[in-house]
């Protein structure tokens, strides 16, 4: 079964394999990614971080894998098949508390925190000429919904129920982002949704190609989805974020948590930790955002990595450390 999973959620490393080539570092050692669809933020995000590990000649290294997402993220680092991976602050809070797609499960374990890296804006996409202008709109139409192991399927199913709205009550389809893209481009899809940092690859490329716009989610319905969800945020996608969008886009977002498996080792996630923050400006990340130690560990669902926690000591800042114990909450302060 575990070799089905593999061949289902991991593409082979010859095809995505972007590793260092210093000392004795090898394919074999270096630290399994999992990210997302090769059109979201995630995989723009572990590439560009690959990369700079490798220019930077310092013995580490990173193999990229291309994955359905947070939920499938999440199994696969419980299951030992990834050793880092980033996920949705909401599916990450269901994860360790054992709850929907991961209540047979049970509550999360093997796994812990490093850093909030900055806020997903929930998108939902829509051809300009498709008389979709609300949410309401989508009722029996085509709506890519995201992937079956996706953190975005989650985000689709709450934002149509706080419409009143359900997935019986459109045409749903389970496509990564590329591939919805494709397919409204050819006409053969109404709209879709998306979770991720803004501009993300996909919609920006589908942008120069074809009219697009980003339905907004009205205020009352963002604070009604806040108070019902833990891991939501109000958030903006600034005009101009993609082509053809002359106004901002008011819509929710979650945190994209970076996580790893309590079984890589603590040195190496504190240099990860540590390499991130000494280049985050150059990594891909929601332009309004900015990584510092409080935003970093502000509202994230679970316990830190014990190589994450050593380098927030550095810097004055306590957090909760993974201990082993299911259903951990994470509790941080700054000195």
């Amino acid at each position: 079964m575990k070799k089905i999973l593999l061949i289902l959620f991991l593409i082979p490393c010859s095809l995505f394999l972007i590793t260092g080539c210093g000392g004795e570092n090898s394919a074999s050692k270096a630290v399994r990614f999992g990210t997302g669809g090769t059109g979201g933020m995630y995989y723009a995000y572990g590439t560009e971080l690959a990369k700079m590990f490798q220019s930077n000649g310092n013995g580490h290294a990173l193999d990229v894998k291309v994955t359905a997402g947070s939920a499938a993220n999440l199994r696969l680092l419980r299951e030992k098949f990834l050793d880092l991976a980033i996920v949705q602050s909401d599916t990450l809070s269901n994860a360790i508390n054992g709850r929907g797609v991961f209540a047979a499960a049970g509550p999360g374990v093997g796994y812990a925190a490093v850093a909030g890296l900055y806020t997903e804006a929930c998108q939902i996409v829509v051809a300009k000429n498709s008389g979709i202008n609300v949410v309401d709109d989508l009722v029996g139409k085509r709506v890519s919904i995201g992937e079956r192991e996706s953190g975005v399927l989650q985000n689709a199913e709450q934002i149509l129920m706080a419409h009143g709205l359900t997935f019986e009550m459109i045409e749903p389809l389970y496509m990564s982002f590329s591939d919805a893209a494709e397919a409204m481009e050819k006409g053969q899809l109404d709209a879709f949704f998306i979770t991720a940092g803004a501009p993300t690859a996909a919609v920006a490329d589908l942008a120069n190609r074809k009219e697009i716009q980003i339905l907004s989610i009205s205020p009352d319905v963002q604070s009604n989805m806040m108070k019902m969800y833990k891991g939501y945020t109000r958030c903006t996608i600034p005009a101009n974020t993609y082509k053809g969008q002359t106004e901002d886009v008011q819509t929710i977002g979650v945190k994209a948590v970076l996580v790893a498996s309590t079984d890589l080792n603590a040195d190496e996630v504190n240099y990860i930790t540590e390499f991130i923050f000494k280049n985050a400006e150059n990594l891909p990340h929601n332009t309004g955002d900015k990584l510092t130690n409080a935003y970093a560990v502000q509202d994230i669902p679970a316990s830190f990595h014990a190589g994450a926690a050593k380098f927030y000591d550095m810097q004055g800042v306590k957090v909760n450390v993974y201990s082993g114990k299911s259903g951990e909450s994470v509790k941080a302060s700054q000195d």
